[in-house]
């Protein structure tokens, strides 16, 4: 890591910290004078995308993200958003995610680069020639309309196996999803409905095709918006749509141009980390607005965690999710939740919805190192827990007898 330099300009911790949360939606309050529909789009556009989960211990990943930021969000909004108003397609970027459908053009290369990228290694993987049932699939859904998994391939053995063991059929649905020729159109409980391309983007967006420079500039630009500051390795992994080389050729010439420039970035234990920021971005840094005091429990997936290891840099916060770590070896549990006040990770949550009897059940809470307890603190706590759970509809909140733990 270069060591920090007189020339740069140095962008304090908590400085960093204040434009990260504010560039991820958690510094303001919700906006409340548009309609809920603009509001839910417009968080979904300044994120860049809203990562999905079907792990559902007390809401699914991408309800929580959106819930954490619009107080009123409701997942009927989402749903509408999505199927019926296309504003909205589903991909990867770093993994399955909602994305704003304007970003769509931004994909195709993409598609492209899967199709060559995946061919071979998804016949490895299954161990079966999925390829020739794509014509099957297609004339499948054109004569007969969206398909699920389970309506494709019906001939076709079923496995008693793991999650990614696919059928042919199910496969050709997934390679043709990610490179294009399907997309999802809606989803039946958690089960992805596909349909052709053509009738799921709308067509002034299906028909335009940006240059790969286009593509490079949008996914840098966009990135960088998003993150307030990054390497050029950041910027790459942000959607996940170009390479590192192609990200660090454009950050090189975009500093050249003076439209970024390389700042010092101070660690939470004062070690520094260069970084891009665009000139506008520094300028205005005194006038971040300071992070409401509330205590949030964000998911897991919440993007301001995605990237682990700057979450442990800028907050001091060692974090990861422990669903494939075997129950006796884990550190806290299954599936437990981030907490955040204002701008610190104050600890993590275990909990779980009992539908059955309407309850949100807390198992523990494990503060962050040098989080003092206080009866403000752990009231605020308690009535984020209330709006969690009347969120998810659920009347009650109970407290295992052990739930408040030592650090650990």
């Amino acid at each position: 890591m270069p060591a920090p330099s007189p020339s740069r300009p140095q962008v304090s911790n908590e400085q960093a910290r204040r434009l990260f949360l504010d560039r991820h939606g958690l510094s303001r309050p919700p906006n409340k004078e548009s309609s809920v529909s603009a509001r839910l789009q417009s968080t979904i556009q300044n994120l860049g995308f809203v990562q999905i989960d079907s792990i559902n211990t007390v809401a699914r990943a991408h309800h929580m993200i959106l819930r954490s930021r619009l107080g009123t969000y409701r997942e009927n909004q989402l749903k509408r958003l999505y199927e019926k108003d296309r504003q909205l397609f589903e991909h990867w970027t770093h993994d399955a995610s909602f994305i704003p459908m304007e970003f769509f053009p931004h994909w195709k290369h993409k598609f492209t680069r899967d199709k060559e990228r995946l061919s071979g290694r998804w016949e490895r993987w299954q161990q079966h020639d999925f390829q020739q049932k794509f014509q099957d699939v297609l004339h499948q859904i054109a004569q007969h309309g969206p398909a699920t998994s389970g309506d494709v391939g019906k001939d076709e053995p079923r496995s008693k196996g793991g999650w990614w063991e696919w059928h042919p059929s199910k496969t050709a649905l997934e390679f043709l999803w990610r490179t294009g020729a399907l997309s999802v159109t809606g989803r039946d409980g958690f089960k992805k409905v596909y349909d052709l391309t053509e009738n799921v983007v709308p067509d002034h967006i299906l028909t335009r095709k940006p240059e790969l420079e286009e593509t490079i500039a949008f996914a840098c630009q966009m990135a960088l918006d998003r993150l307030g500051f990054a390497t050029s390795g950041e910027l790459a992994a942000f959607l996940d749509l170009i390479t590192p080389n192609e990200a660090k050729t454009w950050a090189l010439a975009a500093e050249a141009r003076g439209e970024i420039q390389a700042v010092d970035i101070l660690d939470c234990d004062g070690r520094s980390r260069t970084s891009y920021m665009r000139p506008l971005t520094l300028q205005t840094m005194e006038t971040l607005p300071n992070p409401p005091g509330k205590v949030r429990i964000l998911s897991p997936f919440d993007p301001m965690l995605r990237d682990r290891k700057r979450a442990m840099r800028l907050f001091d916060f060692d974090y990861k999710i422990e669903v494939f770590v075997p129950e006796p070896l884990r550190t806290y549990g299954y599936y437990v939740f981030p907490v955040l006040e204002g701008s610190r990770m104050i600890g993590r949550i275990d909990m779980r919805a009992n539908r059955k009897d309407g309850s949100l059940n807390v198992i523990a809470y494990w503060p962050e190192r040098g989080i003092r307890a206080s009866k403000a603190r752990d009231l605020s706590l308690e009535k984020e827990l209330y709006r969690l759970a009347r969120f998810c509809q659920l009347t009650t909140l109970s407290f295992k007898k052990d739930w408040q733990r030592e650090t650990r």
